[in-house]
């Protein structure tokens, strides 16, 4: 996820665990390219990728079959990453309408066949994977076809976003639509994708509708700790509770800290408001402490909004109260 998935947060959810493969921040291939032919330095959504624990996936996105081998030799080689995936899912208009990228290329079956087929070629032997759509409108469903040529282009795995890129993210991810899917493989795996955001519904995701893995996205991002809630279900354990606020604060500050290391303290600052965000979401008084973390910009203006304003538990209110 654009923005989101960068080193930082995919520490905070190592050290709840529970992840089989992580994913960076999708990359754009073409201006990685141009980084690298100026002697610039590597997007900063390829941070901590050569340090960190495998397994680890990179995604990239783009249109041109040349170039999009191009960086996945150089990911392997360099990077030494364990996958390499390919995004033909993002529904944004700046990748979709202008840069003919992502979604876009889900009318275009055959440039997906040669861009996988390269990079298939160039990463050998580590697998290649694609994440798609079902489609890019409603009316021209056409993953069945799509999932076709991802395996006969030499995928290792294809993962399904239960939407059309028309959809965004309204409405519900259609799983029954993803399950049908299965049927026009011969041996890739199937990963679902869309609405997982609790342990039992990754279950049923596994028992209803008989994908191989699952991929769990934004619901994450103010959980960290719903992979290791997932996987203990799987495992037919005691699913952990939910963090008490007090350590979910603990973790958006140790999250805050991370951001700032990298990026400074005014530039970490301001990329921390969207985390702190989630961290807060459905939670009683969010929307308050949105209103004001939206606005900070040093750090000792975060940790004052943190402390004042950062959702309390319920009880523990009550009992001062009284």
């Amino acid at each position: 996820m654009a923005g989101f998935t960068n080193y930082a947060f995919r520490q905070i959810v190592r050290e709840y665990g529970g992840v089989g493969l992580h994913a960076t921040e999708m990359v754009n291939a073409r201006g990685f390219v141009w980084l690298d032919e100026n002697e610039a330095e590597h997007p900063d959504r390829l941070w901590g990728v050569r340090e960190e624990a495998r397994p680890l996936a990179v995604q990239i996105w783009d249109n041109q079959p040349d170039v999009m081998a191009k960086v996945g030799k150089r990911l392997v080689d360099d990077y030494q990453v364990s996958v390499v995936d390919i995004n033909f899912g993002c529904p944004v208009k700046q990748v979709t309408e202008k840069a003919h990228s992502g979604s876009y290329l889900l009318k275009h079956p055959k440039t997906m066949y040669e861009i996988i087929s390269r990079l298939v070629e160039a990463c050998a032997p580590t697998p290649v994977t694609a994440k798609i759509r079902l489609g890019c409108t409603r009316n021209n469903v056409n993953c069945d076809d799509v999932a076709k040529v991802v395996e006969e282009a030499g995928a290792a795995a294809l993962t399904v976003h239960g939407r059309t890129a028309q959809d965004f993210f309204s409405g519900n991810a259609d799983w029954d639509r993803i399950a049908e899917i299965k049927q026009h493989l011969r041996s890739i795996p199937l990963i679902g994708n869309g609405d997982l955001d609790s342990a039992d519904k990754v279950v049923a995701a596994f028992e209803n509708y008989g994908v191989d893995g699952v991929m769990i996205a934004r619901a994450s991002l103010g959980r960290p700790w719903l992979f290791a809630q997932a996987h203990a279900a799987l495992r037919g354990e005691p699913i952990p509770a939910e963090p008490t606020l007090e350590l979910q604060r603990q973790c958006m500050l140790r999250h805050y800290d991370m951001i700032v290391e990298r990026f400074g303290e005014a530039k970490g600052t301001v990329l921390m408001r969207k985390f702190a965000c989630c961290y807060a979401q459905g939670k009683f008084g969010a929307r308050h402490f949105r209103t004001h973390v939206a606005r900070v910009s040093s750090a000792s203006e975060f940790y004052s909004v943190v402390e004042e304003y950062f959702p309390r538990d319920l009880d523990a209110i009550e009992a001062a109260a009284q």
